[in-house]
């Protein structure tokens, strides 16, 4: 008796299988296409009737891709009517619906490849060019919608704004461009995106057309910005939204410092800080910060304890009594960027470069709309 196991091809099987799916639904589609087309003219085909109403005149090929396989429908063409397929409408919305699945997986940060092989799974071949291509059209007036909408039908007491980093090619060299981003909490405490724009760099210009473009829009009610020590935000928070205040990132202000800390030192000044941005008054905070300041010094850390007397006044904003203390966990930083960003870069390093900012854009637009 032989020991051979049974083995089955499974890729011949289902090879097979989707050859008979594609001919049976061909020819059950062809069936659908003809009994809509007695029902148009109202006779059968070579039926003699008095009360037909079109006559056919024949019929036109057209092609339906699915995943068994492509099909060959024969379209019936009709004299005194004009033939309006439901069977073909409701496959074509279904053909719809997973090229629309196709393009979200592309802004979601899926490389264009990997969107070709998946559309193999789908289809048996990929998505025609012509398709991307009208569907990214689609996509950018609806980006270009989203980011012009206005905004003063809310007013926004915070405004955390970070400038994301891509490299793009430009000219035939690569640069590193920035993409603005603002997002707004309203009074309800709902949070939203409120901007999304390109910038050459991030600084005093950039800052002014970006927060110019938001006022316009309708941008009102703003009391703090929160944000990184950025070239030309404070001068532009300051000019440009005078009943707001500045907040520096308290996260990226601690790293600043400990950046100029000593190995030996590192872990005592991490607990250092952190007992200053633990106090419960921003008089108490500014207190401990110059007594640790002065122990910084003792220890011959003396460029650690001057970054932080410079900036410990505009990173304890957020204690001011003008702001709820209930709030104070969550407006000292604007570290909500970084959950949102990590996926950019995962995208970047798919593609490797961009070659318009409207491409980069887009990928920060479809990231921060979900």
């Amino acid at each position: 008796m032989s020991n051979q196991i049974l083995q089955v091809d499974e890729n011949m099987l289902e090879t097979k299988l989707d050859r008979l799916v594609s001919r049976k639904g061909e020819e059950l589609l062809n069936a659908m296409l003809d009994a809509e087309a007695d029902e148009i003219t109202g006779a059968a085909r070579y039926e003699r009737a008095s009360g037909r109403r079109a006559y056919r005149a024949g019929h036109y090929e057209r092609n339906l891709t699915v995943k068994a396989g492509t099909m060959t429908l024969g379209v019936p063409k009709l004299k005194g009517a004009v033939f309006e397929s439901a069977v073909i409408e409701r496959y074509r919305r279904r053909e719809q619906s997973v090229e629309e699945a196709l393009i979200d997986m592309y802004l979601a940060g899926v490389s264009t490849r990997q969107v070709d092989d998946i559309s193999r799974l789908l289809w048996g071949e990929r998505m025609p060019s012509q398709t991307l291509s009208d569907k990214l059209k689609r996509v950018y007036e609806d980006i270009d919608q989203w980011r012009n909408r206005p905004l003063a039908a809310h007013s926004y007491p915070y405004l955390f704004v970070d400038g994301v980093w891509h490299k793009r090619t430009w000219g035939g060299s690569v640069e590193n461009v920035s993409v603005l981003v603002a997002i707004g909490v309203d009074d309800t405490g709902h949070r939203e995106v409120v901007g999304v724009a390109e910038g050459m760099k991030e600084d005093k210009a950039s800052w002014e057309q970006f927060v110019r473009s938001m006022i316009e829009r309708g941008l009102r009610g703003v009391r703090l910005v929160v944000g990184d020590r950025c070239a030309g935000l404070v001068s532009t928070v300051n000019s440009m939204l005078p009943d707001a205040r500045y907040q520096r990132c308290m996260v990226h202000f601690m790293r600043n410092v400990l950046s100029k800390v000593s190995h030996k030192h590192a872990a005592w000044a991490a607990s250092a800080l952190k007992a200053v941005f633990a106090m419960e008054s921003r008089q108490a905070a500014l207190e401990k910060a110059e007594q640790v300041a002065t122990e910084m010094e003792s220890k011959g850390l003396k460029a650690a304890a001057s970054c932080l007397r410079e900036g410990i006044s505009e990173t304890t904003t957020y204690l001011l009594d003008d702001y709820p203390v209930e709030h104070r966990r969550r407006i000292r930083t604007n570290n909500m960027f970084y959950g949102r960003g990590s996926r950019d870069w995962r995208y970047c390093w798919v593609l490797a470069w961009f070659s318009r900012v409207r491409a980069v854009v887009r990928r920060v637009v479809g990231d921060v709309r979900r």
